[in-house]
């Protein structure tokens, strides 16, 4: 004990007199973190909670590979301390050992009591706990780190169903330390731990013919049961929480619209009566609320700030809750990669164990912030997020290697989903599926006093902030001779100068007040921003007649700054492009604003119309509720589909040549022939109805001429020859390639094209050199979202 005590004074005394900084560095940091790790370990396995002590790790037993790996940080700093110590102690420079000998009694003197016994007991401890941690693995099936490999096993394999292996392996030589999680998944720096990491966690290498080998599910499986219908809300409303305004903001909504949603849960309940529902776990990810994505909208919730988004989210919410779904609810990036399951580190690795949930619902912040916490799981799993996208996103902008080679390349687009995936606000975009909101319905009592209490020389404008007043003095002063202007602007102090006198304005009034202020005034008066906000509806619902501008030319990103940089070329007409092609007149009038006489007597025409309430029966609350439900039960995106048809599909089909299709009466459009049996395919293939475009026309418009709305699911099926020969395309050639017109025909060449890459199927893309192969379908009125047969 007396020459154990000796020696460790000498090295001690060594370290402190030749004074060289990074020795005394390492040894000291060598040194505090073996005392913080045994503090950290020594609460782990006296089973104390996280706030027993300050140095506790994780209190809920750490897995087995985190386990090794604090064993063999604790062995790789000891290892380097005595190789800094043994350095030490050869040292022979004399002014150095003079140096020792001078401060040798100074040191005897403040030498701690005690101190080797405490770094003996340390060490038997270290040793006590190796031993019974490796018991505890013994007893678990946690796979065993690389160096369990025995020599010959960990030979990098040349399997050629494997091609990166080689070189993902000497990635990780040089660079596995660059991220904490690799050593978190038992990553040590050997060969065997690379193979093991690149085999069973991530998928570059084959698996180990000695490892257990276990499948790995991408989505863990629970037994599957029933949702049913919810009318409480209770739940929902303590799980948004109140933290922020934009909260509060959404609860209120919720609260206010509860019965309607109580009501139309029922209504559809019995609808659907003998349709089993499947209950999903659904994880809500509400991006641009996050403070790392800066959430600037709720500082803004009570200065006039845009609420659409709040609007749609806490409507979403409640759709999802009343459905009887099993909903998660993330607000942060912290929140989010709890539920995720993210790795500690820097989001190089994947997820720990299967995607715990069914569905992901986000937007464009929480989509860029689970790719960065994701890793590879991001590409795995991105197959169940559902993207909320105010102004959609066509399929040229989403694919990542077209739009950068053909100049569709935005901030926004590029992420290779199915534009199945986005959901937007209003349904623009064929190509997306349309999500929606939900606007407040008046009983009969509430429509009786409208009729009542409408006055009817009163009107209200669409502009919560002063700059939206800007240069319209002169649509005011035609509108101030026939009625009443109101304005709900936000002001602090001062009223704003840009509303003129003559207008009464209320400031920013709340949700209830300003739906009495609808219920009273006769006219709606947008100013032509903002674009397809909710507004209008609420507008509409309560009674209001809704003016606002056409644009000509029509706005879009390629001639307008506020969509410049959206992942869309979609032209929009008019503010509300929705009101103006849904619902149209007499509750929406559209007119030139720049011609005065046109404005003044759109005006006139108001004051002689007598106009009731009307929501759109998509826009209730039991017509969200069908909608999303269908969505739900129905669309599968991580389904691999196979290529149409097989040979199997061709022989069952009749004429000469044979062909699934046949031609309608009296028309040019093909259907799926009754006889042939239909892929599966939702919405259902009997919905098909194919045209043949003209010249310079997307399918939107050429599926809106015939009173049909655009099917992307469906161009899988009509990306063939006998789709051309069936609407008689006359193809002298048929070739495929990557387009986002194609399926089409030349129309100079009559040179056939098929789509060679799925995520290029479009409903929105044009060219006038084409005329393009377009899949119709019908809808029900008033859900455009949905064919008659899609129930």
């Amino acid at each position: 004990m007396i020459s154990v005590n000796s020696e460790c004074i000498t090295m001690t005394r060594r370290c402190l007199l030749t004074f060289k900084p990074f020795r005394i560095f390492v040894a000291g940091i060598g040194f505090f973190s073996l005392c913080f790790l045994m503090t950290s370990l020594g609460g782990q396995f006296s089973a104390k909670r996280l706030a027993d002590s300050p140095f506790s790790i994780r209190t809920e037993v750490l897995g087995g590979l985190e386990s090794r790996g604090v064993l063999r940080k604790i062995s790789d700093m000891l290892e380097i301390i005595m190789k800094r110590i043994d350095t030490l102690s050869k040292m022979s420079n004399s002014s150095e050992s003079h140096r020792l000998e001078e401060l040798s009694s100074a040191l005897h003197s403040f030498q701690p009591v005690g101190l080797v016994e405490r770094i003996q007991a340390i060490a038997q401890n270290v040793s006590d706990m190796a031993i019974r941690m490796e018991q505890i693995l013994k007893k678990t099936n946690i796979p065993a780190r690389g160096r369990d490999g025995v020599a010959g096993q960990c030979e990098v394999p040349k399997d050629p169903r494997y091609p990166d292996c080689a070189s993902k392996v000497d990635w990780m030589r040089g660079r596995w330390t660059s991220d904490p999680c690799y050593a978190f998944y038992g990553v040590d720096g050997s060969d065997c731990s690379f193979l093991i990491y690149l085999s069973e966690v991530e998928w570059f290498c084959p698996p180990l013919a000695w490892r257990n080998q276990s499948s790995h599910p991408t989505t863990s499986s629970l037994p599957k049961r029933q949702a049913f219908f919810r009318s409480d809300l209770s739940l929902l409303l303590e799980r948004v929480g109140s933290g922020k305004e934009s909260l509060s903001f959404m609860r209120r909504r919720m609260r206010r619209l509860a019965a309607q949603w109580a009501a139309a849960a029922r209504r559809l309940d019995e609808r659907l009566r003998g349709h089993h529902r499947e209950q999903k776990r659904i994880l809500v990810h509400v991006g641009f609320l996050t403070e790392e994505s800066g959430d600037v909208f709720s500082p803004k919730v009570l200065k006039g700030g845009p609420l659409g988004e709040m609007v749609q989210w806490a409507d979403i919410l409640t759709t999802l809750h009343v459905l009887g779904h099993n909903l998660k609810i993330s607000l942060s990036v912290k929140e989010l990669q709890g539920s995720l399951g993210v790795p500690p580190g820097r989001g190089s690795c994947p997820l720990i164990g299967p995607l715990p949930f069914d569905l992901i619902y986000t937007d464009y912040h929480g989509l860029q912030q689970m790719k960065q916490h994701m890793g590879l799981s991001f590409r795995q799993h991105r197959c169940h997020i559902r993207v909320i996208d105010t102004f959609g996103t066509e399929p040229a902008y989403n694919n990542e290697e077209y739009a950068t080679v053909n100049g569709y390349r935005t901030n926004w687009g590029y992420w290779n989903l199915n534009c199945k995936q986005y959901m937007t606000m209003f349904p623009h975009t064929p190509d997306n599926s349309f999500m929606g909101f939900v606007t407040e319905e008046l009983n009969q009592t509430e429509r009786l006093m409208i009729q009542r209490d409408k006055v009817n020389n009163m009107a209200v404008v669409y502009g919560k902030e002063a700059s939206m007043w800007k240069g319209k003095e002169k649509l005011l002063s035609i509108l101030h001779r026939y009625m009443d202007i109101h304005g709900t602007v936000y002001y602090e102090a001062q009223r704003p100068p840009e509303v003129p006198a003559f207008v009464r304005n209320h400031g920013l009034l709340p949700q209830q007040e300003l739906q009495q202020l609808l219920r009273k005034a006769k006219l709606f008066l947008g100013f032509g921003f903002p674009y397809e906000g909710p507004a209008p509806l609420e507008a509409i619902a309560n009674g209001c007649v809704f003016l606002q501008p056409k644009f000509s030319p029509p706005r879009s990103s390629l001639n307008h700054e506020f969509f410049r940089g959206k992942p869309t070329s979609r032209e929009v007409s008019s503010q509300h492009p929705y009101t103006e092609q849904y619902i149209g007149k007499p509750h929406v009038i559209t007119v030139d604003f720049n011609n005065s006489q046109e404005f003044e007597t759109a005006v006139q025409d108001i004051l002689k119309d007598k106009v009731e309430p009307f929501i759109p029966s998509e826009y209730t609350c039991e017509g969200m509720l069908e909608r999303v439900n269908a969505y739900i039960q129905h669309q599968d995106f991580c389904r691999r589909s196979s290529p149409f048809p097989t040979a199997n599909d061709s022989r069952s089909w009749s004429g000469n040549p044979p062909s699934p299709f046949l031609q309608l009466p009296n028309s040019t459009a093909l259907i799926w022939a009754p006889n042939i049996t239909a892929p599966a395919c939702w919405p259902p293939l009997s919905a098909l109805r194919l045209f043949l475009s003209p010249e310079d026309s997307s399918c939107v418009k050429t599926c809106q001429d015939a009173g049909l709305i655009c099917e992307p699911a469906f161009f899988p099926f009509i990306n063939n020859i006998e789709a051309f020969n069936g609407l008689n395309a006359q193809c002298e050639s048929l070739e495929a390639e990557k387009n986002h017109v194609f399926p089409a025909v030349h129309v100079d060449r009559r040179e056939c094209f098929q789509q060679k890459e799925p995520l290029l199927f479009s409903c929105a893309g044009v060219s006038a050199k084409h005329q393009r192969l377009c899949p119709c379908r019908d809808y029900i009125h008033g859900q455009v979202a949905l064919c008659r047969d899609c129930l």
